[in-house]
């Protein structure tokens, strides 16, 4: 649900088919907002919309839905989300990968609500997991507990800003600069930082 991360999807794409076949690629979850059933303040709507007007400024063909701010009642939770990913993520990596891409396009362009655990359960089951294991193992304790030890390696690791790109070399975890425009320039970084 970071609408950075969302901006950087198609370099993030590119990058994945060029990267060298030494480096596999983990999701690790940052959670960004904790639960919360309460609606999103004012300020809060107003800043992420000039995030996304910012976004459309700096990556120009990243789209946003507007009237989700009008047909959507925001909250600021991601966590919903977030363990949604990780449901998906034990089914294997493109159901992983099925399901974040399914997330951020019901939010940014189907002005649908990802916090709601409805617009979730949608999901789960229009990427084909078994709908009723997801309902009642989104909100469990070791569901919960899994992203708490996601977000607890992602902060270790000094990912406190979404998107975040970190290579591991043996026990050696370095950061790798992203770029919202060019996959060139992070396959050049992640290429030196390689050991050979």
């Amino acid at each position: 649900m970071c609408s950075w991360c969302y901006a950087f999807r198609p370099v993030w794409t590119q990058i994945q088919q060029q990267l060298d076949t030494r480096v596999s690629v983990q999701y690790i979850l940052g959670g960004l907002a904790p639960d919360s059933d309460q609606p999103m303040p004012l300020e809060t709507r107003a800043y992420v919309q000039n995030q996304w007007r910012k976004i459309i400024e700096t990556v120009p063909d990243t789209l946003f839905n507007f009237t989700f701010w009008e047909q959507c009642q925001p909250m600021r939770s991601t966590y919903p989300a977030c363990r949604a990913v990780l449901l998906a993520q034990q089914r294997g990596r493109e159901y992983e990968v099925a399901m974040i891409h399914a997330i951020q396009d019901v939010y940014y362009q189907q002005a649908r609500n990802p916090s709601d655990r409805n617009t979730l359960y949608t999901l789960a089951q229009e990427i084909g997991l078994d709908a009723d294991i997801f309902i009642r193992t989104l909100d469990d304790d070791a569901t919960q507990q899994a992203l708490l030890a996601d977000i607890h390696v992602a902060r270790r690791i000094g990912g406190n800003s979404f998107p975040s790109l970190f290579l591991q070399q043996n026990d050696v975890i370095q950061p790798i600069a992203h770029h919202y425009t060019d996959a060139n320039k992070v396959l050049h970084a992640i290429k030196g930082a390689l050991i050979r």
